[in-house]
C-alpha cells in the first residue's frame, strides 16, 4: 500500500517549493480558505476537555449532527448518528462492516478503492452515466453484480459521492433513483458520501439516496470540505433507521471502541457548533461556494479553451479535463500515451501539479486529469479570506494572475504538441 495519491501530491509541491522551484499546486483536494473565528473560540474553549468520550461521540455533537440533516430533508434522530475522526475512518470502518465486496463508480475518489484493497478485495468498477460523475450507471451495475456473483464474488455495498470528487459533476435524480432501485434488488447496502453536498453551486433538489432507499443508505459528512477543516478530523455517518443500520451502526461502533477510542473531544464541541448551523457559519459556506464555483467554472473554460474535453463543474472545487481531442499531437511530439504520462510532462516541464485520472481508477490510457482550484486562491491567509470575502472572486489580481499562467502553461503544452 502507497501513500494516497491526493496527500503524496501535496508532498511533493511542499518538496519543491522547499527546493525553490515555481510549483502551481491543483493536485491536493483542501479546501484552500481560512478557519473561521468562531470555529476557533469554540475548539480552543474546549481544549480542556481531555477525557475519553462516548465511542458513537457526545450527545451535543449527535444531536447537532441530526439536525444538520433534518433541515437538509433526511430526518434524523441522534441515535443513528455516529462519529469519527474524519470520514475516512468511519467509511474503512463501514466497509468492514459490511463485508464482502465494494462497488464504485469508475472514476471514484482514490481512497474508496484503496480501503477496500486494505481489507483483502478487488473493488468493481463501473462506469458514470455520460455526462455525469460520482454514481454507477444503474444498468451497468445489474450487469456487473450479477456476473461477480456468477463468478463466486460477494458484492455487497457500493460507494457513491454527490457531488463527486474527482469530475465535480453532481448525478441526476433520474440516475440516483434508478442506483437505488437497483441497490434494493440486488441487496447492496448504499454509502452516500455527501461530503461536498454545502458546496453544490446552484441551487435545487439535492439527489440523496436516503430519499429514495431510506432502509439501506448510510450517509457521511465531514467539516474538512464546506468549513475547510481537514486537519481537524471530525466526521459523521448517518445510520438507516431499520434493522440494517442499527445492525451495521453497532458493528462500527465496536470498530470503532478498538480503533480510535473515541472522535478528539475539542473537535466534536466544535463539530456540534458547525452542524448547528448558525448564521455566521452558514453565510461563510455561502461565500465559500461562491469562490469555488466562480474559480472551477473559470479552470474550466481555460481547459476547454485549449482543446480538452470538461463538463462545467457543478460543486465541490475539482474540474476533471480530458485531453482526448490532443491524444495523436500529445502522442507525436511530447510521447504522452497515458494520464500518468501527461501529468508527469505538466510537472516536470511546467510545474503544474494535477492527479492523473488512472489514480482514480479511470483507464490508464484515458488522457483524463484531476485538477483540484483551489491552490490558486492565494498564498497567504489574507489573499485567499479576501477572495473568500469578495462578490467577484476572479478580479482577485493573484487569481487572475493564476489562471492567466495556467493558460499560458497549457496553451505551451500545446503548441509544443502540435506537428
Amino acid at each position: 500500500m502507497t501513500v494516497s495519491a491526493t496527500l503524496a501530491a501535496n508532498e511533493a509541491v511542499a518538496a519543491r517549493r522547499a527546493a525553490g522551484q515555481e510549483v502551481l499546486a491543483l493536485g491536493f483536494g483542501e479546501a484552500g480558505i481560512p478557519v473561521h473565528p468562531l470555529l476557533s473560540q469554540r475548539l480552543v474553549q474546549a481544549a480542556g476537555q481531555i477525557a475519553y468520550g462516548p465511542v458513537a461521540g457526545i450527545d451535543p455533537a449527535r444531536e447537532a449532527a441530526a439536525g444538520y440533516w433534518t433541515r437538509r430533508g433526511t430526518p434524523t434522530d441522534a441515535g443513528q448518528v455516529l462519529l469519527g475522526p474524519g470520514s475516512k475512518p468511519l467509511l474503512f470502518a463501514l466497509l468492514h462492516a459490511a463485508g464482502g465486496e465494494v462497488v464504485l463508480p469508475k472514476p471514484a475518489w482514490v481512497s474508496y478503492a484503496a480501503q477496500s484493497h486494505l481489507l483483502g478485495r478487488e473493488p468493481i468498477r463501473v462506469p458514470v452515466p455520460e455526462g455525469e460523475g460520482g454514481v454507477p450507471d444503474a444498468e451497468a451495475m445489474d450487469a456487473a453484480v450479477r456476473e461477480a456473483r456468477a463468478a463466486g464474488r460477494d458484492p455487497r455495498i457500493v460507494v457513491v459521492t454527490l457531488p463527486d470528487n474527482p469530475t465535480g459533476r453532481l448525478a441526476s435524480e433520474v440516475s440516483v433513483k434508478a442506483l437505488c432501485e437497483t441497490a434494493r434488488e440486488l441487496d447492496l447496502i448504499i454509502v452516500a458520501d455527501e461530503i461536498y453536498r454545502d458546496l453544490v453551486f446552484e441551487d435545487g433538489p439535492f439527489p440523496s439516496p436516503a430519499a429514495w432507499a431510506p432502509e439501506r443508505t448510510v450517509t457521511t459528512t465531514a467539516l474538512s470540505k464546506n468549513y475547510a477543516l481537514g486537519g481537524w478530523r471530525v466526521g459523521a455517518a448517518r445510520f438507516p433507521d431499520s434493522e440494517l443500520g442499527e445492525r451495521l451502526r453497532e458493528s462500527v461502533r465496536g470498530i470503532a471502541s478498538e480503533v480510535w477510542s473515541s472522535t478528539p473531544m475539542p473537535m466534536q464541541h466544535a463539530a456540534a457548533y458547525a452542524w448547528s448551523d448558525p448564521a455566521e457559519l452558514v453565510d461563510r459556506v455561502a461565500m465559500a461556494r461562491r469562490l469555488h464555483g466562480s474559480v472551477a467554472t473559470a479552470v474550466a473554460g481555460v481547459f476547454a479553451g485549449v482543446g480538452c474535453e470538461v463538463r462545467t463543474p457543478q460543486g465541490g472545487f475539482y474540474v476533471w479535463p480530458d485531453f482526448s481531442p490532443l491524444r495523436e499531437t500529445l502522442a507525436a511530439r511530447r510521447g504522452i500515451a497515458t494520464s500518468a504520462d501527461l501529468a508527469r510532462v505538466l510537472l516536470d516541464e511546467f510545474g503544474v501539479v494535477v492527479l492523473p485520472g488512472s489514480a482514480f481508477g479511470d483507464d490508464p490510457g484515458a488522457l483524463t486529469l484531476r485538477v483540484a482550484v483551489t491552490g490558486i486562491y492565494g498564498e497567504s491567509d489574507s489573499e485567499r479570506l479576501a477572495a473568500l470575502l469578495s462578490n467577484e472572486p476572479l478580479e482577485m489580481p493573484w487569481i487572475a494572475e493564476a489562471l492567466n499562467g495556467l493558460r499560458d502553461k497549457l496553451e505551451a503544452l500545446v503548441a509544443q504538441g502540435r506537428p
